[in-house]
């Protein structure tokens, strides 16, 4: 595959994954391309965890299904990320970023207008809307056959200082490669976001997975090989849309939006 097509195929894997686990010889791989990201001075600030083992896995799931179910149960969810939840077609399109909810139980869509009031709140509480997410979400971890906890060595992450943009920007870099990497070989991976929600969950996570004083736990990922046909989740989202150049590039000054470029290029 060609590296192009690799970024164009670039998605975040919603759904199940199969059981088979993934080979040493590709989490080798996986890592190497990680390890050749840029980082500032040569510094490779990154550190990375692989978890393979079921009951550590399982734990994680299940942190991460009462994280998803208390965060969607109080609200904090709907109330943080609402600025990017499209609930039609046209509003996705007008928008070209976010997340479009389209595939919700019958029983819900009417009320999607609603979901940022109390009233509506209520009324997924009572529909268990929480419950139901948060059990399926359990489910996605749980079913995946490798884990990649994701770290940075506190010596370079130092926030609130100037210094602590590279790191980061060098991480973000390796997670690229990795991801880019996971479409060649046929897999899919999804961020696990939800314990970092509720610290004390995420402490948790900390805890089982030993992560030592000098290294900071930043995210964890689910990865596997993908079954021929997705089932889709009883509620899911998709993000396909992309702003057009001219939403998101200027030419010469930021007063001058690229004009030109918004049809796509041919293939290549």
């Amino acid at each position: 595959m060609h590296l192009l097509d690799a970024i164009r195929r670039r998605c975040t894997t919603n759904g199940h994954m199969l059981p088979d686990p993934v080979s040493e010889e590709r989490q080798r791989l996986l890592m190497e391309v990680a390890g050749r990201a840029p980082s500032q001075l040569n510094s490779q600030p990154w550190r990375f965890v692989l978890i393979e083992e079921p009951d550590t896995i399982r734990s994680i799931a299940r942190i991460s299904g009462e994280s998803m179910k208390k965060i969607m149960a109080n609200g904090a969810f709907f109330e943080r990320y609402k600025p990017y939840f499209r609930f039609s077609a046209a509003e996705m399109e007008s928008s070209r970023d976010g997340m479009l909810f389209d595939k919700l139980p019958a029983p819900l869509r009417p009320f999607t207008s609603q979901v940022y009031t109390s009233r509506g709140q209520k009324l997924m509480n009572a529909l268990r809307v929480p419950s139901t997410l948060g059990a399926e979400n359990e489910k996605l971890v749980a079913g995946s056959p490798l884990l990649l906890g994701v770290m940075l060595t506190r010596a370079e992450n130092r926030p609130g200082e100037l210094s602590s943009f590279y790191p980061t920007f060098s991480l973000g870099a390796a997670m690229e490669n990795v991801w880019l990497t996971t479409v060649e070989l046929g897999m899919g991976i999804q961020f696990i976001f939800f314990p970092m929600e509720v610290p004390e969950n995420w402490h948790r996570i900390e805890r089982l997975l030993e992560v030592p004083d000098e290294l900071e736990l930043m995210a964890v990922y689910r990865l596997g090989y993908l079954p021929p046909e997705q089932r889709r989740p009883a509620i899911d989202w998709s993000s396909h849309q992309r702003k057009l150049p001219s939403q998101y590039m200027f030419r010469g000054t930021c007063a001058t939006p690229q004009q030109g470029w918004d049809d796509p290029l041919p293939s290549t």
